[in-house]
């Protein structure tokens, strides 16, 4: 399998290539990134065959089969439709868009060519988060709540690298995408009742820095959302399960009981890097000719609920 990294020189497209390094029979033989410069001296760092600094010289080549869009979040339902208009498989990083309408354009587009086309929705692929969903599975576990804090200092236009960027990070589209994904896919429902409050917008970024958002399950269960880019502290998204037969802590990849003592996760997959993991399953999808878990249609009703609370925001 030949791959494509588009945004490699960013925080996520260097997980994706070291995620992708630690699987067999997969190459990357094309890199894309913001400036030649900088794009080819990774690409000779990485032993890399071919670098550009546009989407379309990557497209181009033979010897690219499927690309991961680390790309800017504006840029990915143009670029996930670009690469299925070139015969390429794609995953594209969350969000796969930053409106209902293109992430609709970018599904049809699916639909239309039959390529797989996945969404980096990584937390159904975590340890800690599958760890959970295979015991809702066996019916051991069934979620009352879940209280997610998504928390971050980002007062300034920056990624997660700490360095300067051209383009705008977003609490609802960028961040929430990932629970309210999440939420629905361990229930097994769709949301029916979705609300959402923002505070202040910045000055600058235009962005709202603080916000809270709530859901509820027909069945009943219910998820409380906070997420800032004011919080001075540890950044990340923490993650409690209050269950019917107890309550974990989920931190990324590991887990934690209610009183904060580890769970054993040895064995639920074959690594414990959710980005590998995703990458793992996308290159399994495209051998096996299946649909991915997290392809983009089965992503689709939580960028509706997103689309939802935007509209209710104004």
């Amino acid at each position: 399998m030949r791959l494509c990294v588009a945004g490699a020189y960013g925080a996520f497209g260097l997980k994706h290539l070291d995620a992708l390094s630690n699987i067999d029979g997969v190459e990357v033989t094309s890199v894309m990134g913001p400036t030649k410069a900088k794009i080819e001296a990774l690409a000779a760092e990485r032993g890399i065959g071919h670098a550009a600094d546009n989407l379309a010289d990557c497209l181009a080549r033979d010897d690219v089969d499927a690309v991961i869009l680390a790309t800017p979040t504006q840029m990915h339902a143009e670029q996930a439709i670009a690469c299925m208009d070139a015969g390429k498989h794609v995953l594209v990083e969350i969000p796969m868009a930053d409106s209902l309408a293109d992430s609709e354009a970018v599904v049809a587009k699916q639909k239309e060519t039959g390529l797989v086309a996945m969404a980096g929705q990584v937390r159904r692929f975590n340890p800690s988060h599958q760890w959970i969903h295979n015991k809702i599975k066996a019916g051991e576990l069934k979620v009352q709540q879940m209280d997610v804090q998504t928390y971050f200092f980002r007062r300034s236009n920056t990624n997660a690298k700490g360095e300067p960027r051209s383009w705008t990070d977003h609490l609802l589209w960028h961040h929430a995408c990932h629970t309210v994904d999440l939420f629905q896919y361990q229930t097994g429902e769709t949301a029916s009742e979705a609300f959402g409050l923002q505070g202040p917008m910045h000055p600058e970024l235009d962005i709202a820095m603080d916000m809270t958002i709530g859901m509820k399950t027909p069945s009943g269960a219910i998820c409380t959302l906070s997420l800032s880019f004011n919080n001075d502290g540890p950044f990340g998204t923490f993650f409690r399960y209050i269950c019917d037969n107890g309550t974990y802590l989920a931190r990324y990849d590991d887990l934690f009981d209610g009183y904060d003592k580890p769970v054993d996760l040895s064995g639920v997959a074959v690594s414990n890097n959710g980005i590998e993991l995703i990458d793992r399953e996308f290159v399994s999808a495209i051998e096996e000719g299946r649909e991915p878990n997290s392809s983009v249609a089965q992503v689709l009703p939580a960028m509706e609920i997103l689309d939802r609370l935007e509209r209710g925001f104004k």
